[in-house]
């Protein structure tokens, strides 16, 4: 039995004319139903008593329109758009189109002939993904979201800086917070060693994939695979989780932007015009803000873990590398020459690994096997200046310090001084 397609128009129409041919309907009343005339009532019911419903069936159904576009004027068309304006939308290609080659096309038309081509993805499909709200942890302490916001914080009173955010996945807790010059390593060890000595251990820190907390480059995956700030975590048995998007710690990023509004108003009627000042006004301000937008957990144990004897804050918090101990007993770090002081112990280690340990605070020691070996600087390869390739987020604290630099050096002087051990401007901008 062959298969027939019809609107929904079409069906109605074979519905009330078939009770016209059986005299359940009259003519009369069929045209004012269907909002014909008579005569076209009676054209149609005799179309249906010689084909059935076939003979209700437009017959356009299958055709090309009259309206069509000619195929070579597609075909020229669609080949100016690929050779020119493959990247354009289809508003304003039909507008080049019409203005540089004298084609009128209906962006519509012109629409469809890309999203055939595969030039065009049309709405729907160029929606991003879609990300579900996941339930809050049960507990404080289980699971804490950080993140860094670089932002004008103190407007145009004082330089532009970044805010280390700690926040309490369970309760929406603002647990610290802490203004540094640029979101690096030395200044999370610093951050989260005072988050530690205040709180606890947390189970586990929630990030972005920020250098800081993830090796993102095929050739920075050596030896253990893991960056200074994640050793450190590791050895204070804290897990450290980096989110696949920024949706996925979505509850630091909307407190970043309520911080951009909130917090900035605070800081000018404060008064408050540096980072020393903005880090002693954001205790009371930490109190004001989980008063008013912190949740209560849905289970009231706190997971944080007191901190032990064996978790030496001073020492996990380290930027450690490894280094050959040559023949004559050099190792070089950080464009420096450091000369081991000659003793048994230190020939022992000729040929082997030695770790470098440098402390935030500028002191420096090199182990073997866990004993400090006493050593002295050669500066040889000290440089008259020179500026480390830094990552996008360090950037801006990077060039902040070289326009205070020139401002404070006389007109063509440099320094004749290298980097010391305990600059600052080093442990900004160390890569982790």
């Amino acid at each position: 039995m062959p298969v027939r397609i019809m609107s929904d128009a079409e069906l109605t129409k074979f519905e009330i004319l078939r009770d016209v041919d059986h005299e359940r309907m009259p003519a009369r009343a069929a045209a004012q139903v269907l909002g014909l005339t008579e005569r076209q009532v009676w054209r149609l019911l005799k179309a249906y008593r010689l084909r059935g419903a076939d003979g209700l069936i437009s017959k356009k159904r299958g055709r090309p329109s009259n309206r069509k576009t000619p195929d070579d004027v597609r075909l020229a068309a669609m080949a100016i758009v690929k050779e020119r304006y493959a990247d354009f939308g289809p508003t304003l290609a039909a507008e080049k189109l019409r203005e540089q080659h004298g084609l009128t096309i209906s962006r519509e038309t012109l629409r469809v002939w890309m999203l055939d081509a595969g030039l065009w993805t049309d709405r729907q499909k160029r929606r991003g993904r879609v990300y579900q709200p996941r339930y809050r942890r049960e507990c404080v302490g289980e699971l804490v979201q950080v993140d860094g916001s670089e932002h004008w914080w103190f407007e145009d009173r004082g330089p532009q800086c970044t805010l280390l955010v700690f926040i309490d996945d369970a309760t929406s807790r603002l647990m610290h917070l802490q203004f540094v010059q640029s979101e690096s390593t030395f200044a999370y060890f610093n951050a989260t060693q005072r988050y530690l000595e205040q709180h606890g251990k947390p189970v586990a820190f929630y990030t972005d994939k920020h250098a800081v907390f993830r090796v993102n480059k095929p050739s920075g995956l050596h030896g253990d695979g893991m960056t200074q700030f994640g050793r450190a975590l590791k050895a204070l048995s804290i897990e450290i989780i980096c989110a696949n998007s920024s949706q996925a710690k979505g509850r630091v990023e909307r407190a970043n932007k309520t911080l951009q509004d909130r917090l900035v108003k605070e800081l000018r009627l404060a008064g408050v015009n540096s980072m020393e000042d903005g880090n002693a006004f954001l205790p009371s301000f930490m109190a004001d803000y989980n008063a008013r937008f912190a949740k209560a957990p849905f289970n009231d144990k706190d997971l944080h873990r007191p901190m032990q004897p064996r978790d030496r804050l001073d020492e996990a918090f380290t930027w450690r590398a490894e280094r050959t101990l040559s023949q004559s007993l050099t190792l070089q770090y950080d464009n420096i020459l450091f000369m081991i002081e000659p003793s048994e112990f230190a020939q022992a280690a000729i040929g082997k690994r030695v770790e470098v340990v440098d402390f935030p605070d500028g002191r420096l020691e090199v182990r073997y096997k866990g004993r400090s070996m006493p050593y002295r600087t050669f500066d040889k390869l000290r440089r008259v200046t020179e500026t480390a390739v830094l990552e996008n987020k360090r950037l801006g604290g990077l060039l902040t310090l070289i326009r205070e630099s020139q401002k404070s050096e006389p007109p063509g002087m440099r320094t004749s001084k290298g980097p010391k051990r305990r600059d600052q401007t080093k442990h900004m901008f160390s890569v982790g």
